[in-house]
């Protein structure tokens, strides 16, 4: 479901009585947790937001999100756990059993045929064709992917485990854990296997040795699963017992990352921790102090954060940098001086310090690699935008003869090329001034006001053809590079930047309309949060609908102004609001 990205409708805070609501549901829904850990999972004061959106194939999905992370998702009255929610509770679900190299596939949207999975010594959980599952890795169980059984575990049986086993509606990795709208792109915590006792493995090789036709589907493992395009997806066979591929899945290094067990806020610690012994080794030079703590923050700290991550002091222990870095001074690593209220710096580092002399800048791992490169943005190009025309009801005679009807989008040069041809194929143009053309009943109608229809008879070209446009519907065409170009009626609404007023007397800057421009306002405000050095937030824009605006601290319009003509190179006619950007200060 989330295998390609989706569309963001509304991001909400919940109210009190909908949090009280959900942990009804989620109750009802999932009997086996208590209500301690109801409570845990929908906290009661904590951050907790409900998403809206649409997915690739037009299904309308409402996510919950508890520290920036989607904890569960309900489609058509239907609540269900995500990966993030069963790492917590991982016998939440009825539990099947894949390989590795299988995650690719799903991952890619893939359903998972029952070839594929691996059976325990105490074999399959018993299941009805419905029922919610979830699906492990052999050696882990941490699960990677939520499904729907497509039959029971009898029938499963039955069939001599061939065929369509699991409908796949979430996997790690996918567009909902992995979008920079939702999920902290952890990675998968290590879980280990429930220990077996020597009795069931002999069980398991007798089980496997009294059917032959088993023991060869386990030899070779196929996924069948089929692409959009209807081609079947790739095979793959194996002859690893269940305890090597144990073995072998720990010996990759695969999921043993000790910090993955780790609560969201000390994750946020190490990596603040991280960006700011990698800045003060690598990019602070002793020239550059004294250095403002908010110059340090934006340009240095945030430069060393890792692909794919994001670094948000609110969410460490510290809440505030000056808390940070009152921590690093009583280490004695850095000296901090407050200029003035409000304002610190940075005036001696330790070069020598004990911290910074044995850090060393982590390599990133091949997996993660591959992982960012995937979901790595192409530059941005701008849209080629056209201005058309559109047939209204009133102006179809005029077009018709051309093979138009209602509703037509037609260019400008279009439109030029059927007055002229209909004027000359009536014989409407003036035979004493070729520059005049005289008006007929259906160009009359079209073109001329109630009170000229009895007094304009004849018009110049140029006026005939201005008359024309203006009476034509306004529509526009978008185009990006490599993609179809999009056409809608009416005027493109250009990108809008006011300011505005809030509690305390305080500006805030507002951008509207990004999205025909191809710009994802998550993406703008993520930029200008770095370059401004101000807190951005990204919310539903008033009275449009699927439209989302960035708010800005302060008044940013001059970097606004920056990124949007100079690196964006978007014309200036489809920008509105730069004449609002501060003045500069008259020198004394």
């Amino acid at each position: 479901m989330f295998a390609k990205a989706f569309r963001v409708k509304s991001n909400t805070a919940i109210k009190g009585s909908d949090r009280r609501k959900l942990r009804a549901d989620v109750a009802a829904a999932f009997p086996g947790l208590g209500t301690d850990q109801v409570s845990v999972l929908v906290p009661g004061k904590e951050e907790l937001n409900t998403v809206k959106l649409y997915a690739h194939r037009g299904d309308a999905v409402t996510v919950y999100v508890s520290g920036g992370n989607p904890i569960l998702f309900e489609l058509e009255k239907n609540l269900y756990p995500t990966v993030y929610t069963l790492w917590s509770y991982p016998d939440l679900l009825p539990t099947f059993t894949t390989w590795p190299l299988v995650l690719e596939k799903l991952v890619g949207g893939a359903d998972l045929m029952l070839p594929g999975l691996v059976v325990p010594p105490a074999g399959l959980p018993q299941v009805q064709k419905g029922d919610l599952c979830a699906i492990t890795l052999v050696g882990n169980r941490a699960p990677v992917a939520i499904g729907i059984a497509a039959m029971s575990t009898a029938e499963m049986l039955t069939s001599g485990l061939k065929g369509r086993g699991f409908s796949m509606l979430h996997t790690y990795q996918d567009h909902l854990c992995f979008s920079r709208r939702s999920g902290d792109k952890s990675s998968l915590p290590s879980i280990a296997p429930l220990a077996l006792d020597p009795p069931d493995l002999e069980k398991e090789k007798e089980c496997i040795t009294a059917h032959p036709a088993m023991q060869e589907d386990l030899r070779c493992l196929t996924l069948e699963g089929e692409d959009e395009n209807g081609e079947a997806q790739q095979q793959m066979c194996g002859r690893k017992s269940l305890s090597e591929a144990s073995e072998d899945s720990n010996s990759r290094g695969l999921n043993s990352d000790p910090t993955d067990s780790k609560t969201l806020q000390e994750q946020m610690d190490e990596l603040l921790q991280r960006c700011f012994l990698h800045a003060l080794k690598c990019q602070v030079k002793k020239a550059d102090l004294p250095l403002l703590t908010s110059t340090f923050l934006g340009n240095h700290m945030y430069s060393c954060c890792p692909e794919g991550r994001q670094l948000d002091i609110k969410k460490s222990s510290y809440r505030k940098l000056s808390k940070f870095l009152q921590q690093m001074q009583q280490e004695q690593i850095v000296q901090v001086e407050e200029l003035s209220k409000g304002v610190e710096s940075i005036v001696a580092v330790d070069w020598k310090h004990p911290r910074i002399t044995s850090f060393v800048i982590p390599e990133p791992s091949p997996t993660s690699q591959t992982i960012q490169e995937g979901s790595r943005e192409q530059p941005y190009h701008p849209p080629d935008i056209k201005s058309l025309y559109c047939v209204p009801a009133n102006m179809t005679l005029l077009f018709q003869e051309s093979g138009h009807k209602k509703g037509s989008i037609l260019e400008g040069g279009e439109v030029r090329t059927i007055i002229i041809n209909y004027a000359k194929k009536n014989d409407l143009v003036d035979e004493n001034n070729k520059n005049l053309v005289k008006l007929d009943p259906i160009l009359c109608d079209c073109i001329l006001e109630k009170n000229e229809q009895h007094t304009v008879v004849k018009l110049p070209w140029d006026s005939l053809l201005t008359r024309c446009f203006e009476k034509l519907q306004p529509a526009y065409q978008v185009s990006f590079p490599g993609q179809e170009p999009i056409v809608k009626k009416g005027k493109i609404c250009p990108i809008d930047i006011s300011l505005a007023q809030r509690a305390s007397n305080k500006k805030v800057t507002v951008v509207r309309n990004l999205e025909p421009y191809g710009l994802d306002p998550y993406s703008v405000a993520s930029i200008l949060q770095q370059r401004c050095q101000a807190s951005t937030t990204v919310t539903p824009a008033p009275g449009a609908k699927d439209s989302l605006q960035v708010q800005i601290q302060g008044n940013q319009v001059h970097h606004l102004s920056r990124l949007l003509l100079e690196e964006y190179r978007l014309p200036r006619k489809y920008i509105q609001g730069l004449e609002k950007a501060p003045k500069p200060a008259k020198k004394k």
